[in-house]
């Protein structure tokens, strides 16, 4: 596992392809981290499309999106699956936030998640409107997810610095 974006940092810029489900249309596109600057990013990595935990850790997120949008963040999730995976996953779960396809597990390792045997560990970055790292969690085990009340803590802290 490589070292993850310390605190107080600026975090790497990355672009990955991915889509979103608006209405009944899932569209496609590519999403870079800079566009985002301006606006909090959470960064949700998780193992797998369709597995017990990340369906529960995603739809609770997803339910969460007007929260998220009151404190002026964007909810990506991020895992190595394609995006005809994630098209598959958001229809089944209604969920309603980005799904970034990361195959070759590139950003996984320079976020310090990728895995052997998983693939990537469970993780949560929270970025600033300005780019820098505030919080993180990474999973040792992965079998539980931070809550969207967790989050929203952060990002209130964030929102008010």
């Amino acid at each position: 596992m490589g070292s993850s974006p310390q605190l107080g940092s600026t975090v790497q810029d990355f672009t990955l392809p991915g889509g979103a489900l608006t209405g009944e249309r899932f569209e496609r596109r590519d999403y870079t981290l800079s566009a985002a600057r301006g606006r909090a990013v959470v960064l949700a990595f998780y193992p797998g499309d369709n597995t017990a935990v990340c369906t529960k850790q995603l739809c609770s997120y997803s339910s969460g999106m007007e929260t998220f949008g009151e404190l002026d963040a964007e909810v990506w999730g991020i895992s190595p699956q394609g995006v005809d995976s994630h098209e598959s996953f958001a229809r089944a779960h209604g969920l309603r936030m980005p799904l970034l396809a990361d195959t070759g597990r590139e950003i996984a390792r320079a976020y310090g998640v990728a895995a052997p045997g998983i693939g990537v560990r469970r993780a949560v970055f929270l970025i600033g409107p300005d780019g820098v790292l505030r919080w993180k969690h990474v999973a040792v085990l992965g079998a539980t997810f931070q809550s969207l009340d967790t989050l929203t803590e952060h990002l209130s802290g964030i929102k008010n610095a």
